[in-house]
C-alpha cells in the first residue's frame, strides 16, 4: 500500500479504533452516527487494502486480531490529538458552544442538577445539553460523555476531578413514625427500629456511626440492619420515610427540604453516619492532552458557584401518610 492509498483509509482506521472501543458493529455505528452496514463495509475495505484479517466476527461479538489491535492502538493517540486540536480551535470562539453530554446519578440529577439547567442554558444559549441519569458507573470516555457527576468519597484516578461541594448523610424519620416507635437516643437503639435501606452489597448489612466533631480517637458503633424496605433510589426511601414506614439514611440533597419543612426529623445529630453515601460531589472528565472545552469549563464553574454554600432548598417533599404507622 503506497502513501496515496494510506491517505484514503484514514477514516477507515479511525472507525476500526471506535469498533475496538465499542465491541460491536451496532455500538460503533451508533457512536459514529452511521449505519451498521457502513461500518461493516469500511472494515471490509480496510482488510482488503491491508491484506490481513483485522477483525474476528461472531454472532454476538467482535474481536480484533493481533494485527487489528496493533493498528488501532498505534493510531489512537493520533486521532485523540486531532480531536483535541479541533476542539481547541473551536474553543477560540468567545462564547461556549456545542453539545455537552453529562451523566449523573438519578436522585442527584432530579433533586438538584435539573433545577439548575434552565438558568445555565439561558446564560449560554449556544450550548446544547444532554444528560444521562444513571446510577450505574459508566466509562466516561467509552460512552462519549464530556462530564460525569459523581457522589463519592474520593474520585477515581481514571479521570480529571473537580470538587463541587461537600455532602452530608442524614439519619431521618417522620414525626408520625417517632410518635409510635419512639426516638432513638443513640445508634445502638436503632436495632429496635424499622430500617429503610439503600442496597450496597449482598450479605449481612450494617450501619456505621462515629461521634461527630471528635478531635481524638473516636468511638465507632456498628448497627446490624434488618431491612424493612429496600430501594436503590434515595427519593423513594425519602418518600417511604415521609410516609412513616421507618428510619432511613439519606444524602442531604434528597432529605434537606423535608427536614426543613418538618416532614422529616434528623436523628442523632451528635453521630456521623459513615460509608452510606460519599461525602463529596465531583465533576469528572476524561483525561486529555489539553484543557477542557469552554462548554465544560462554563458548566463546571456554574455548578461550583451554585453549590458553593451547599445545596439549595427547593419545594417541600411529599407529606407523610396521614394514617399512623402500625406498631411492629
Amino acid at each position: 500500500m503506497d502513501k496515496k492509498d494510506i491517505d484514503r483509509f484514514w477514516a477507515h482506521i479511525h472507525w476500526l479504533s471506535v469498533l475496538a472501543q465499542q465491541g460491536s458493529f451496532t455500538a460503533a455505528a451508533r457512536r459514529l452516527s452511521v449505519s451498521k452496514a457502513a461500518v461493516s463495509q469500511r472494515m471490509a475495505e480496510l482488510e482488503r487494502a491491508a491484506g490481513v484479517t483485522l477483525i474476528r466476527r461472531t454472532t454476538r461479538s467482535v474481536h480484533l486480531t493481533a494485527a487489528g489491535r496493533q493498528l488501532a492502538e498505534r493510531t489512537r493517540s493520533a486521532y485523540d490529538a486531532i480531536t483535541q486540536s479541533f476542539a481547541e480551535i473551536c474553543d477560540l470562539t468567545a462564547e461556549p458552544t456545542g453539545l455537552l453530554r453529562i451523566t449523573a446519578p438519578v436522585a442527584l440529577a432530579r433533586q438538584q442538577l435539573i433545577k439548575q439547567f434552565p438558568e445555565f442554558l439561558r446564560r449560554y444559549p449556544r450550548i446544547r445539553l444532554e444528560i444521562d441519569m444513571n446510577d450505574q458507573v459508566v466509562s466516561i470516555a467509552t460512552e462519549g460523555f464530556d462530564l460525569a457527576i459523581r457522589h463519592v468519597e474520593t474520585p477515581p484516578d481514571s479521570a480529571v476531578a473537580h470538587r463541587l461541594c461537600h455532602s452530608r448523610t442524614l439519619l431521618v424519620a417522620s414525626p408520625e413514625y417517632l410518635a409510635h416507635h419512639g426516638t432513638p437516643a443513640n445508634p445502638t437503639q436503632l436495632r429496635e427500629h424499622r430500617h429503610l435501606l439503600y442496597p450496597r452489597h449482598q450479605g449481612k448489612v450494617s450501619w456505621l456511626f462515629e461521634r461527630a466533631g471528635a478531635r481524638h480517637a473516636t468511638k465507632e458503633i456498628t448497627v446490624p440492619v434488618h431491612p424493612y424496605f429496600v430501594a436503590n433510589n434515595s427519593e423513594v426511601l425519602r418518600d417511604m420515610a415521609c410516609a412513616g414506614m421507618g428510619i432511613a439514611l439519606l444524602p442531604d440533597f434528597s432529605a434537606q427540604s423535608a427536614v426543613q419543612s418538618g416532614t422529616l426529623v434528623e436523628l442523632l445529630p451528635a453521630w456521623r453516619p459513615l460509608g452510606a453515601f460519599g461525602h463529596n460531589i465531583f465533576t469528572l472528565r476524561p483525561y486529555s492532552a489539553g484543557p477542557p472545552t469552554r462548554a465544560v469549563r462554563a458548566f463546571t464553574d456554574y455548578l461550583s458557584d451554585k453549590f458553593a454554600h451547599g445545596f439549595p432548598t427547593y419545594a417541600e417533599a411529599p407529606k407523610g401518610n396521614p394514617h399512623r404507622a402500625p406498631r411492629s
